[in-house]
């Protein structure tokens, strides 16, 4: 009898910690569901990932107390763009080589890890967008194709897997902040767009174990394998990959991904067809990973026009007083998609439109676009006055990249528009928020398909916007905008807060607050001099001892702010940068030859390693520093004749046959402009300076 009581012991206390194991896990979950207060748990806030708080301090009304709380610098100087994690009065953020755990009370280190210095830890180096959190473990992104666990209270390291090809691909990363639910951790693998395979894939959160992976590109056999080409094996390298971090519905059971665009990039004349599940929502069984729903916005995508922005859940007015479950992704080019997200189906109505053809390219034949959805980013009229001859504005979308063209699409190709940041929804207003940069170029691309480096920074074409605007979720009007020079736009993306206010980061260094509902700027705070170039991250929301604080990375430092915060701004708000916006001129070269036609090289990783192009329209170099007085010379190192003239009139030599060269000695100071006469869209640029 004492023996088998013993054992009845034994076993409740096994049972006991069975129970509590069990009950931590159960609970550990529910960070994630509804919007959060206290803590900031998910890179997205919550599962849904609508960047929305619901504490109510910091309002219009008061904001104008806002100050700094307190300032860290990130040690070792490493800078970050990621979200702060919030849990417990702790932040989790990564930063360079990085991983940080900071007292969010007063900024203060509490530990840090970072990849050992070996063979075997090379390459382990933290996703920018930061960690996920669950069961007392800290999971991150690793650049290396792997994901690891840490414990929580030390950074000791737990586990670490590698989620990608084995032997690991060049160009394979985890990029996604790990997403935690029901005991498991998701996460996508990118592909450096490159090739090779993106793909989804759950993990064990307690060894690490992959429990499913959803391959991007299907299978011999598998469902959307026929939107390949079927007389090669093209879709091996097809692409897809998944960069960007997922959302969770629990009581739906499903995981929701947006996939990037295919490979290669702008090559669709090697892989005809519609490319499944490129450039698409994914929703798939949260414990199998099989496909429940998908929709794809791009066939075929030949413009990187993919869904570039975190998918953000939400509960959409029906107007009837019955919300309805739903998923928003905005495709590059700024158009909102909404979905319900149980079954797929658009909550707006879709349309096919016929988009401009290239039979080379196999494009197809039309593109979705939601009907009466009004994009971010401003139209082709905006364009229309600002692109100066002899380019010629082609205004009916989705034109695709061909060989030596020459016409200036807008947007142009390559296509940076909606990109990376998150989204915000806050369900008091109904708006979604959202960021993008507009810009035109020219609709180029290289005879080799996986070469798609190019320079398009154009002299005279002019400079890219950027856009910050809030969508109305019930109509897909734009409700307010607000324009600013491209590189002031920044890498943060829109926070919205139940005090009424929408947070973000600039890239000149200020942090802002505006008005959630009508837009206007309520906020500003320098953490940077002016002219200072900063890539901060997205903000968090978190109370601690009953105040409310907005945490941001703004480079090498990591910032809180609070009511009352007594760290002072490093200088006077910016509050219109265009009025102190200048064109960036990179310095020009100092130089007596400038070659017709440049050799282009890139490395494509996986598929080939170094590859070359030549550009028969590309000064070498584009902006060069002459000497007044000295004799310039005019190389033709390309396969076509070349006139070289002053845009001005002011001198003129050639025709340059290939292989020759002509010369001209340049008298009058200044900078100019010069371009082929018999391709004018080649321009440079000369500044002519006196002797020292």
């Amino acid at each position: 009898m004492p023996s088998v009581i013993r054992i009845s012991v034994g076993i409740a206390l096994i049972l006991a910690v069975v129970a509590q194991t069990s009950d931590i896990r159960a609970q550990a979950p529910e960070r994630g569901r509804g919007y959060p207060s206290q803590d900031w748990p998910l890179a997205g806030g919550n599962w849904s990932g609508t960047r929305y708080s619901t504490l109510v301090d910091i309002t219009p009304a008061t904001v104008d107390r806002l100050g700094g709380a307190w300032v860290t610098r990130l040690e070792g100087g490493a800078a970050s763009r990621a979200t702060p994690i919030i849990l417990d009065g702790v932040i989790y953020l990564t930063g360079g080589a990085n991983v940080f755990a900071i007292d969010a009370r007063t900024g203060g280190p509490l530990w840090r890890w970072q990849p050992e210095d070996s063979v075997e830890s090379a390459g382990m180096v933290p996703s920018w967008q930061g960690v996920g959190l669950g069961d007392g473990l800290v999971f991150v992104g690793l650049r290396s194709g792997q994901v690891a666990a840490l414990r929580q209270e030390t950074g000791d390291m737990v586990w670490v897997e590698s989620v990608g090809s084995d032997p690991p691909e060049a160009g394979e990363a985890v990029t996604t902040a790990p997403m935690y639910a029901a005991g498991r951790v998701f996460v996508g693998l990118a592909n450096g767009d490159t090739g090779g395979q993106g793909r989804i894939i759950a993990l064990d959160a307690e060894t690490g174990e992959t429990q499913w992976t959803f391959f991007i590109v299907p299978r011999p056999g598998e469902f959307g394998h026929d939107t390949w080409p079927q007389d090669s094996d093209m879709w091996e390298l097809g692409g897809g990959g998944v960069w960007l971090v997922g959302t969770v519905d629990p009581d739906l059971d499903l995981v929701y991904f947006a996939t990037g665009n295919p490979a290669p990039m702008f090559g669709g004349e090697i892989r005809a067809g519609d490319n499944l599940f490129t450039a698409s929502v994914v929703a798939l069984d949260l414990a199998t990973g099989e496909r429940r729903w998908h929709y794809q916005v791009v066939r075929h995508d030949v413009w990187d026009a993919d869904i570039a922005t975190p998918l953000l859940l939400y509960d959409h007015d029906t107007g009837t007083g019955e919300p309805r479950k739903a998923l928003a992704a905005m495709r590059a080019d700024g158009v909102l998609f909404l979905f319900d997200r149980e079954t797929g189906e658009p909550l707006t109505a879709i349309e096919e439109r016929a988009v401009p053809q290239d039979e080379y390219q196999r494009t197809a034949a039309t593109q979705p676009f939601p009907v009466g959805t009004e994009s971010i980013l401003p139209d082709c009229a905006f364009w229309r006055d600002r692109v100066p001859p002899p380019f010629e504005l082609s205004c009916s979308g989705f034109t695709p990249p061909m060989v030596n063209e020459h016409t200036i699409v807008a947007p142009g190709v390559p296509i940076p528009r909606v990109r990376v940041t998150p989204m915000s929804f806050s369900p008091q207003t109904g708006y979604i928020y959202a960021q993008g940069q507009a810009t035109v170029g020219r609709a180029r691309r290289f005879e080799d398909p996986f070469h798609w480096r190019l320079d398009d920074n154009e002299l005279t074409l002019p400079d890219p916007v950027g856009i910050l605007a809030a969508v109305d979720t019930r109509t897909s009007r734009v409700v307010w905008k607000h324009e600013m020079p491209a590189s002031w736009l920044g890498t943060s993306g829109p926070l919205t807060t139940a005090g009424g206010l929408m947070f973000r980061g600039s890239a000149g260094g200020q942090v802002e607050a505006y008005d959630a509902r009508t837009g206007a700027r309520a906020w500003t705070f320098r953490t940077s001099p002016t002219g200072a170039l900063v890539r901060p991250g997205p903000a968090s929301v978190y109370e601690l001892d009953g105040r409310q604080h907005i945490a941001v990375a703004m480079g090498s430092e990591l910032w809180s702010f609070a009511l009352d915060g007594e760290v002072p701004a490093r200088g006077e708000p910016v509050l219109d940068p265009w009025e102190d916006y200048e064109r960036p001129q990179p310095a020009p070269t100092a130089t007596r030859r400038i070659e017709t036609s440049t050799l282009i090289e890139g490395t494509r990783g996986m598929v080939g390693g170094t590859r070359y192009g030549f550009d028969e329209h590309h000064f070498n170099p584009t902006r060069a520093l002459v000497t007044r007085g000295v004799r310039l010379q005019f190389i033709n190192n390309g396969e076509i004749t070349h006139t070289i003239a002053a845009r001005d009139g002011s001198w003129s030599i050639g025709p340059v046959e290939p292989a020759t060269s002509a010369s001209v000695t340049l008298n009058d100071l200044g900078t100019f402009l010069y371009h082929c006469t018999d391709h004018p869209w080649a321009i440079g640029q000369i500044t002519v300076e006196d002797r020292p």
